[in-house]
């Protein structure tokens, strides 16, 4: 299997990247999907989430995610506290999803939608043949947040401050997609991805 990590910061235009990857045949596994499934009720995260941060438990058992987002996005240290928890059970639970793609079809092309890809340390090991940023200007990350999710600009900055810088996650970049521009311009930036991928999952596995 030919293995891409797929980031950006949010609002960068990563999903629809990862969107039309899927729409040609890619295998693409979303962290933020992993993310709820290893903090699912009786789970060893959920587990330990309750022992780090009190009160961000409901009463049915589930997590409270507003709760808990409050505490993160507010002080760096409890964010890599959650980070630490998290993190290794993403990473796992990936692992075999890939292992299982990768069992049914050598020639697969997969896609790792992974929007904290710098800040996920305990990713790293993580051998990937091509890591893919998508990478839009800070003003217009912002007013996309405005305008499509309704935030306010002190809700948007904060998000955005939360995150790795655009220096940071650009220098992990082997190619970087431009979604400065019109979204035709993004998915035929994603297009020739596809076409560079499909290539070289082929040839890879006739070596």
């Amino acid at each position: 299997m030919y293995l891409i990590a797929l980031t950006g910061g949010i609002a960068s235009g990563k999903s629809v990247v990862s969107e039309r990857l899927a729409s040609h045949g890619a295998v693409v596994v979303d962290a933020d999907v992993l993310a709820r499934r290893v903090v699912e009720p009786g789970t060893p995260g959920l587990s330990r989430i309750a022992e780090e941060f009190p009160g961000v438990i409901k009463d049915d058992g589930t997590l409270d995610r507003a709760a808990l987002g409050a505490i993160i996005f507010s002080d760096p240290e409890r964010r890599e506290a959650l980070n630490a928890i998290t993190h290794p059970e993403i990473q796992r639970l990936g692992n075999q999803l890939f292992a299982e793609a990768n069992a049914a079809d050598p020639y697969a092309v997969g896609v790792y939608d992974v929007p904290l890809l710098v800040e996920a340390v305990h990713d790293r090991p993580r051998k990937y043949d091509l890591v893919v940023v998508v990478h839009a200007d800070t003003a217009i990350r912002l007013n996309r947040m405005m305008e499509l999710r309704g935030m306010t600009r002190e809700e948007a900055t904060h998000r955005l401050n939360s995150q790795a810088s655009d220096t940071e996650r650009l220098a992990i970049a082997d190619i970087v997609i431009d979604s400065n521009g019109t979204l035709e311009h993004t998915l035929e930036q994603a297009d020739e991805l596809w076409e560079m991928a499909a290539a070289s999952a082929h040839s890879a596995q006739s070596l």
